[in-house]
């Protein structure tokens, strides 16, 4: 039986001390991973100076991406400051990565939002030089979108062969890739190709088995050694997001997308999908939700 992992997106604080007092919160609390999400726009900070910092504040907690937006950064420039960062956490990094997907991110920075066929054949070469820059000895690569000519970057990960990959993946071709890549794959709505937000006609339960299918049979052999997970977008009794229609609410209620209910309710909700479906990674997505989860998290976590 595979065992429940809690992860929360935290995104700001007024300064250094609330930031790692926030961290140390989801530490008692009993969760296993901060993550941070990875944008350009909107107040957020910046991926690895905050993981540093959470990771410096806490003991256990894992520290990570949900996800660093492949498209502005090279995997080199990556992969050293994730070695880094594995190295100065003691092995408590996981590594989402995703192709980046925001419109907003793009236009602000003056960067061309190219077709997401080209963004996920661009994400899957990266994957290969994060990979091949961790290992061990020079690596070399050619591809379509990188070179790489006998680097041999240090430190490496203290992790290994690597810290944990973990993709986010909604439509067909990420699903495959993450199924054929990462460590960890985290279920989600597909996104909009323009960019303008996820595709809230991909939620329910029908879209979500099929999304399941598909990474079980992308990753063949591998199926067993991958940990599936999700974001939480809703906890607790309150009424859907005001931007979801009716019906849009009613299909990401039968997901595990969204908790409503009694702590005991969305508990045997969530073993529900672990143990009918293997979902067993979950990652709260809005800090608001935080003290409805927490009673959730206590019951579940081993």
């Amino acid at each position: 039986m595979r065992r429940f992992r809690f992860g929360a997106v935290v995104r700001e604080a007024e300064s250094g001390k609330a930031w790692a007092e926030k961290a140390r919160r989801l530490e008692a609390a009993g969760f296993d991973v901060l993550v941070v999400p990875d944008h350009l726009v909107g107040a957020r900070f910046a991926p690895v100076a905050a993981l540093t910092a959470a990771a410096c504040a806490t003991d256990r907690l894992r520290v990570g991406t949900l996800v660093f937006a492949n498209d502005f950064r090279h995997p080199a420039v990556l992969a050293k400051e994730c070695a880094t960062l594995d190295l100065l956490s003691g092995g408590r990094l996981e590594v989402g990565i995703g192709t980046g997907w925001l419109a907003g991110d793009y236009a602000g920075a003056g960067l061309a939002l190219e077709p997401p066929g080209t963004r996920v054949g661009r994400l899957r070469e990266a994957l290969a030089v994060l990979k091949g820059l961790w290992g061990e000895g020079a690596f070399g690569f050619a591809g379509e979108h990188y070179r790489i000519s006998g680097l041999d970057q240090r430190p490496k990960p203290v992790q290994r062969p690597h810290p944990p990959l973990v993709l986010g993946a909604g439509g067909a071709r990420m699903l495959r890739l993450a199924a054929e890549e990462a460590d960890v794959v985290n279920l989600g709505l597909r996104v909009r190709p323009d960019g303008s937000g996820p595709d809230l006609r991909d939620g329910g339960l029908n879209a979500w088995l099929a999304k399941l299918d598909t990474v079980r049979a992308a990753a063949g052999d591998r199926y067993p050694r991958l940990e599936l997970g999700t974001s939480v977008l809703q906890v607790g009794e309150r009424k859907a997001e005001e931007s979801w229609s009716a019906a849009d609410s009613a299909a990401l209620e039968e997901t595990p997308q969204v908790l409503l209910g009694t702590r005991h309710d969305i508990a045997d909700k969530l073993r529900h999908w672990r143990d009918t479906h293997d979902v067993s990674y979950f990652v709260l997505h809005h800090e608001r939700d935080l003290a409805a989860f927490e009673p959730v998290v206590e019951d579940l976590a081993t």
